[in-house]
C-alpha cells in the first residue's frame, strides 16, 4: 500500500495513511459560498406558498425543488406554476439525487405544502421518495426541517404525527397567515406564511410587517 505522507509532518504517522483514492475524494471538497436549500412540493392545497418561497430565495441561495406528481396537478389547477424559478429541479423518484444523501451538506428544508400523507411519511421514517428521503436526511443529521402543513381539521392521527416529526427535530408550522397587518390581498396573507418560513431558515426579508404593539 502506498504510504502518503501529510502537509507539515515528516513521518507517516499513525493516522496519516490512506488510500490514494480516499485522497481524492477528501482533499478536493467544494467550497459553499452561497446558502443551500431544498423545498419539496406536495399534494395539499397552497402551491401558491411554494411559488413565493422559491421566488425568495433563488434571489441569493442555491435551491434544490422536488414536486410531487399529485402536487403539479393540484398547482396546475390552483394556477401556479413553477415555471422561470431559478432552481434544481429534481425528480421526486431520482432517489440517487446528491441531496439524498447527508454528505451532501444543505442549510434547511422546507416541505410546503406538506401533505398528511408526506407528515405521515416523515414522522415515522418511510422515505420512499425523494422527498421523504431529504427530510430523513435533515433530521438524521440535525438540519432544519420545516414542514408546512395544510390540512383542517386535524384528526389525532395527524396531530400525532405532528409531534413525532416534531420529536424528531421539525419544525411544524402550518399555513396559517396572521391579520395584525391588515391584508389587503391574498398575496399579503401568502408573504405572511412565507415570512414566517424564512425567519426560521435565518434569512432576512421585507415581506410582511412585524408587529411591534397595538400603538404601533
Amino acid at each position: 500500500m502506498r504510504v502518503t505522507i501529510l502537509p507539515g509532518r515528516t513521518d507517516p504517522g499513525i493516522n496519516s495513511f490512506c488510500h490514494h483514492s480516499d485522497i481524492a475524494i477528501t482533499g478536493m471538497g467544494r467550497v459553499r459560498m452561497k446558502k443551500e436549500y431544498v423545498v419539496g412540493v406536495t399534494g395539499a392545497s397552497g402551491a401558491c406558498y411554494a411559488r413565493r418561497l422559491l421566488e425568495v430565495l433563488c434571489r441569493d441561495a442555491n435551491v434544490h425543488l422536488i414536486v410531487s406528481d399529485i402536487a403539479q396537478q393540484i398547482a396546475t389547477h390552483e394556477g401556479v406554476s413553477f415555471e422561470g424559478i431559478n432552481a434544481t429541479v429534481h425528480h421526486i423518484n431520482k432517489m440517487g439525487a446528491s441531496i439524498a444523501s447527508g454528505s451532501h451538506r444543505i442549510d434547511g428544508m422546507v416541505v410546503i405544502p406538506c401533505s398528511a400523507k408526506t407528515l405521515s411519511a416523515i414522522s415515522t421514517g418511510y422515505a420512499d421518495n425523494l422527498i421523504t428521503r431529504t427530510a430523513d436526511v435533515c433530521l438524521k443529521e440535525g438540519r432544519k426541517c420545516i414542514l408546512v402543513t395544510r390540512e383542517t381539521p386535524l384528526s389525532k392521527i395527524h396531530l400525532k404525527n405532528m409531534l413525532a416529526a416534531e420529536d424528531a427535530g421539525a419544525t411544524i408550522m402550518p399555513a396559517c397567515p396572521a391579520f395584525y397587518h391588515h391584508p389587503k390581498t391574498i398575496d399579503d396573507l401568502v408573504d405572511m406564511v412565507v415570512a414566517r418560513v424564512l425567519d426560521h431558515l435565518e434569512v432576512e426579508h421585507t415581506l410582511a410587517k412585524r408587529w411591534s404593539g397595538y400603538d404601533a
